[in-house]
């Protein structure tokens, strides 16, 4: 496993998710950084390697690669990181 590119930080924030297959689900984010985010998720599994469209609360939609999956949490890497002072004022607004 590769080391990550900088810190994930915890959060709580509700997200909606789209796979390319057409599934769609709630759920909400548990940390995250510019590079990616831990994704739990209510109804949905991810294997590896799956392609998602994630939309945050209250945000723009990101798509992604789900890059690691343990029982209902999947890490999702961004296809484009976030810029850092957006990543900065999520936390601040949704830290636990």
């Amino acid at each position: 496993m590769l080391p990550r590119r900088s810190v994930r930080r915890p959060v709580l924030l509700a997200a909606q998710c789209r796979t390319q297959g057409g599934l769609r689900d709630n759920g909400e984010i548990s940390d995250i950084s510019a590079e990616g985010c831990c994704l739990r998720m209510r109804g949905i599994y991810f294997r590896v390697g799956t392609r998602i469209v994630l939309r945050p609360q209250g945000m723009e939609s990101m798509a992604g690669v789900v890059r690691w999956v343990s029982r209902d949490l999947a890490g999702v890497e961004f296809d484009r990181p976030i810029y850092g002072p957006i990543v900065d004022h999520i936390v601040s607004a949704h830290a636990t």
